[in-house]
């Protein structure tokens, strides 16, 4: 039996503001293909198809599109819900999916219920709350962690797939093992505690897990397959796709990675702005998705319009002042005394890692707090005509004090 192992979608995700789902439309349009051209009899996908419980319009459109087109492609579907889903919404309509090789397993009655592929049974288990009272009664667990409730589940799939030979897969949401994070996961801890253990899923042939972005052997037979399309700048330069597995009469597995199409490159760009424009290196990265770490040390006027004449999909801009150290305690400085310009001088100049301002900056600051002090001094004269006093309610019949 071969299987496609994929997960975390996300359908209507978008990056820094920019929506993904042209990328995201690629990767599928890229999916259909393999498994018309590698004879794919299943694709699982293990949580998170959309971005947020309530998708918006054109994420279901397309996912629509595309359960239709693997179907056509011959391969059967399976999906679980991931903590980003709604299961209910997701698995609207399951029953009569099933009928056409759409297998949605969104109910915790559907646990050791498997999709059986070419005689390989595959459990699709939706994500488990072990906070959720109904996933606690269900599975029988009084321990509020996700160790406790996955493995809950594993008991009665284990119990299920021996009843059916040696070969057997899991697909579950969750986070395994010594994974790797990304900056792009919601956390799913409980208590600080959010670690399944890898052993959990012994005794199976392959275990599919979703949640971590970032692809990655737990053991031979654990894998993340990761997103399909990278969320957030901490996922530069990663290898997305797919891993196609192959499940053998005996239960053995061989794994492939299947690297999918990149729409746009992403890349962090360090160093002053003058050398992010001027830098010849940089000439690849001008149609990537760019996060510019600015090592100049006061920021740039307009440089995200700078930046953007040469990087026009500069997405994220940073400054971080080469001579900065953050790790060095501010000195207490006294202000008895001192007039408030100098106190605002002496404060940009702190700010700004001792650059003191310009002359017309002093200028600006000189003006902004004479123009303070008037203001202050016009709102104290009105009051007291205003109000006959400090502290009394002034005669137009509102309650308003004059302080």
């Amino acid at each position: 039996m071969r299987m496609i192992h994929t997960s975390d979608w996300h359908l209507g995700r978008s990056l820094h503001g920019v929506g993904l789902l042209e990328a995201q439309a690629g990767y599928l349009d890229h999916l259909v293909e393999v498994v018309r051209g590698e004879g794919v009899d299943a694709v699982v996908v293990a949580g998170d198809v959309y971005d947020r419980a309530i998708p918006p319009p054109d994420a279901v459109d397309l996912l629509s599109q595309t359960l239709l087109r693997l179907r056509d492609a011959g391969a059967s579907v399976i999906l679980s819900p991931g903590n980003h889903d709604s299961a209910r919404r997701l698995g609207f309509g399951s029953p009569l999916l099933e009928e056409a090789g759409v297998h949605i397993r969104s109910s915790l009655a559907d646990v050791a219920r498997p999709v059986v592929v070419d005689g390989v049974p595959i459990y699709p288990l939706p994500y488990l709350d072990p906070l959720s009272t109904q996933v606690q009664t269900h599975l029988g667990v009084e321990t509020r962690t996700h160790a406790a409730v996955v493995s809950a589940a594993m008991e009665r799939i284990r119990a299920d797939a021996g009843t059916r030979g040696p070969a057997a897969v899991v697909a579950a949401h969750c986070f395994a093992g010594e994974g790797m994070v990304t900056d792009s996961e919601r956390d799913i801890s409980v208590g600080g505690v959010s670690m399944v253990p890898a052993s959990v899923f012994d005794g199976l042939s392959y275990a599919a897990l979703g949640h971590l972005h970032r692809p990655q052997e737990i053991t031979p037979s654990v894998r993340y397959c990761g997103s399909p399309v990278p969320m957030s700048f901490s996922e530069t330069g990663e290898t997305k796709g797919s891993l196609l597995v192959e499940v053998e009469p005996d239960g053995g597995t061989r794994v492939e990675t299947v690297p999918a199409p990149v729409h746009r490159p992403l890349a962090v760009l360090t160093g002053t702005i003058d050398e992010l424009l001027a830098d010849p290196r940089h000439a690849e990265h001008e149609r990537s998705f760019v996060q510019a770490v600015l090592t100049d040390p006061l920021r740039p006027r307009g440089a995200m319009d700078r930046l953007r004449g040469r990087f026009p999909h500069v997405l994220s801009l940073q400054l971080r002042p080469s001579q900065a150290d953050a790790t060095v305690p501010r000195r207490p400085v006294s202000v008895r005394g001192r007039s408030a310009a100098s106190v605002c001088r002496d404060f940009v100049t702190d700010v700004r890692d001792g650059v003191a301002p310009s002359e017309a900056e002093r200028r600006v600051i000189t003006d902004a707090v004479d123009g303070a002090r008037r203001q202050r001094d016009t709102r104290q004269d009105e009051g007291q005509v205003e109000g006959r006093g400090e502290g009394q309610v002034s005669g137009r019949g509102d309650s308003r004090g004059a302080a």
